[in-house]
């Protein structure tokens, strides 16, 4: 288990998208989920993005927290 926090930046790059403020926003802007949908089964993810944070959240990582202020972000 890793420690310390992580910013959004790092979650970026640990999911292999660009990780500039930039890329973010822009990401962010370009990909909504309806509320009923899981962070993790959204369309845009590669299955290895959707197992990073499906398995994440399960194990209750310290990846949870910024996880969370993604799928709050995305909605």
């Amino acid at each position: 288990m890793e420690s310390g926090s992580h910013t959004m930046a790092d979650l970026f790059s640990q999911l292999g998208l660009d990780s500039n403020e930039h890329a973010i926003d822009a990401f962010i802007s370009s990909h909504k989920i309806a509320p009923s949908l899981n962070l993790a089964d959204a369309p845009f993810w590669n299955q290895s993005q959707s197992a990073f944070i499906k398995e994440s959240l399960a194990l209750d990582a310290d990846w949870c927290e910024i996880i969370d202020q993604l799928d709050s972000l995305l909605r």
